[in-house]
């Protein structure tokens, strides 16, 4: 149940231990947040339950730290208090013979032939086992029809190929059926099969060429939307017989493209649009295929001088770089933003939610050393390059406890200021870490060792960044001087479970329902929005005939008489705030965000037209 290890720090500092753990913060989760503990996080024997939730964060926090106590007792308090938290794989494992505590896992095809396609088939498998989710990029797979030397045939492309690993994904789940198996797979446009590969998910078609239980992303050059916005035509490659374009990005890869368009190796051409309205028929039906931006995602990479980009992750907030004898990985933690507010005030405390960035950054620092890796190719990624993840919870929790509707102004500066306090932090935290350790192994040629940070790339004067107060120019002097102990720092992670868990909204989503079910690994609850609650309360017209009123309606007050306007405006639900202020906030955060960030839009009608100006919007 728990290593040799853990039993040893445990006995060795009983008293101390004992002391710290508060039993009575158990009871501070409400019961969805406590039932989805029971059903997964807690440890069993004999399926029994035989760890209480406080057992479970001290053993996380031992798991991490060992014999370090004092680091011990911190993150012990600061997660049963619910500062943060960390990600469900490390809630899970830490302190276990097996503490696999990684989130994601990036793989690369590991070449196109039969021993390369198992060969990555077994690695998903083995990485599933471990409670890992997967993103794999097969760009480099040959297409349908593509001549095949070593037995004079002609290959099946990638459909039946995904076929195998979707049936992997149903049987080789997370962690022994704690979750399950995700796998996520990329593809750039041009690939010749990328009109079969958007179908995969539909509901309708023959079994024999679909594969739903996997997802699908797209990994998208600049130049193919160009190429649909100016409604021009698109051509259709196999990698095989145009090699290289998956190796490339920005100029570098509009020129290897056009070539081989000029040279007649196409094997299609077609209207890029015919492309793009298949793309999205397929997200209005399915939700997917996801889509990244190839050409930014390198652009703006702190891994750029490693090497091509070439996927993400399940959950699209990973950016990190792959190969076929480097499978990246993150470790993961997300910040309970409601908690930083002073409700009587109305005020954000800044300096504690740097503060517990900064024990955030040392612990997954420390989570990288003590991780089980179910593979080597893993474990020397994680250990060249050591990047972390640091998401968070309860924006909109936030929002609302200081009144702040979603779509104001005032939201919009407080987004800001909490990813530039995070990042700043994050960045402080692991130049500390560089001093004493030295900075990660891949940092020279990087380009925070030129001076280049996250905002730069984006075009952002931190000496303009005022508001906040942060010594930016200090900071950049010591990143100078003693570098930087981990390459990647924050990514905010869509956090379902673990919001649930602390009674959080997820990551930076607004509240999709003021009255909606829960669906969560353990079930389905019903929820009332407490801060709607706690208003109409305050108004004295909560009532059962109301609470019908708005499941009626559901889930909104927007057309309820009777309910005054401001209250209206502070509950508004993401049906009702326009996805452009989503995508606009997401902009905003994004110059203090060095990999990605997971973002649902949400469209109560959805049309080509509209969805086809919300991607644009967004990739612009």
């Amino acid at each position: 149940m728990v290593s040799s290890a853990l039993m040893k720090v445990v006995k060795a500092n009983q008293r101390v231990l004992d002391s710290t753990i508060d039993y009575q913060r158990d009871f501070n989760y409400n019961y969805f947040g406590f039932k989805t503990l029971e059903h997964s996080y807690l440890l069993k024997i004999d399926n029994k339950v035989h760890e209480r939730p406080q057992h479970m964060l001290m053993r996380v926090s031992i798991g991490i730290h060992f014999d370090d106590i004092e680091a011990v007792c911190e993150t012990y308090n600061l997660m049963s208090l619910k500062w943060f938290t960390h990600a469900s794989p490390t809630l899970f494992n830490s302190g276990t013979p097996r503490p696999q505590m990684s989130s994601c896992f990036l793989v690369t095809m590991k070449d196109d032939s039969i021993e390369g396609i198992y060969d990555t088939l077994r690695q998903c498998a083995l990485i599933s086992k471990s409670a890992g989710g997967i993103g794999v990029n097969v760009h480099c797979i040959r297409g349908t029809g593509t001549y095949i030397a070593g037995t004079n045939g002609y290959s099946n492309g990638l459909v039946p190929m995904l076929r195998v690993f979707n049936n992997t994904a149903r049987y080789v789940d997370q962690g022994g059926n704690r979750r399950p198996g995700a796998f996520a797979i990329y593809l750039e446009p041009w690939h010749t099969d990328i009109l079969s590969f958007v179908e995969l998910r539909k509901n309708t078609g023959a079994e024999e060429v679909r594969a739903r239980d996997l997802f699908y992303a797209l990994w998208i050059p600049d130049l193919f939307m160009r190429r649909v916005e100016a409604n021009g035509d698109w051509s259709l490659m196999d990698p095989h017989e145009c090699p290289g374009l998956s190796d490339l990005w920005g100029d570098q890869f509009d020129s290897l493209y056009e070539r081989y368009e000029r040279e007649g190796k196409a094997r299609r051409t077609l209207p890029a649009q015919e492309v793009w309205y298949a793309i999205i028929e397929a997200q209005i039906e399915t939700g997917n295929p996801f889509m990244l931006y190839k050409d930014s995602c390198n652009r703006k990479s702190n891994h750029q001088h490693l090497g091509t980009l070439k996927c993400s992750n399940l959950c699209t907030e990973i950016l990190e770089y792959t190969s076929p004898d480097e499978i990246a990985v993150c470790n993961l933690a997300s910040i309970s933003l409601g908690k930083f507010v002073d409700r009587e005030r109305q005020t954000f405390d800044f300096e504690k939610l740097r503060y517990v960035t900064k024990v955030i950054t040392k612990n997954l620092n420390k989570v990288i050393d003590v991780n089980f890796y179910p593979l080597e190719e893993a474990r020397r990624s994680n250990m060249r390059h050591r990047p972390i993840g640091i998401g968070v919870q309860g924006l909109a929790d936030a929002f609302m406890r200081m009144r702040f509707p979603f779509e104001s102004s005032e939201a919009r500066e407080l987004n800001k200021l909490i990813f530039e306090n995070i990042y700043f932090a994050a960045l402080e935290a692991s130049c500390e870490l560089s001093a004493l350790l030295g900075p990660y192994s891949s940092y020279d040629g990087s380009p925070t060792s030129k001076g280049i940070l996250q905002p730069d790339m984006w075009g952002v004067d931190t000496e303009k960044l005022t508001i906040s107060g942060l010594n930016w120019s200090g900071l950049r002097l010591k990143i100078k001087e003693q570098g930087l102990r981990n390459s990647l720092l924050i990514a905010p992670m869509p956090t379902a479970s673990t919001a649930q868990i602390l009674g959080n909204t997820e990551s930076t989503e607004p509240l999709t329902s003021n009255v909606f079910s829960r669906r969560v690994l353990s079930g389905e609850f019903q929820i009332v929005s407490p801060y709607l609650l706690h208003d109409l309360i305050k108004l004295g017209i909560w009532s059962e005939e109301l609470r019908q009123v708005i499941v009626a309606n559901q889930g909104s007050i927007q057309h309820i008489e009777g309910i005054p306007a401001d209250v209206k405006l502070l509950h508004k639900t993401v049906w009702e705030i326009p996805q452009k202020v989503i995508i606009q906030m997401a902009a905003d955060r994004a110059p203090f965000i060095d990999q990605s960030q997971s973002l649902n839009l949400h469209l109560a009608q959805p049309n080509y037209g509209k969805i086809t100006s919300m991607h644009f919007f967004a990739w612009k």
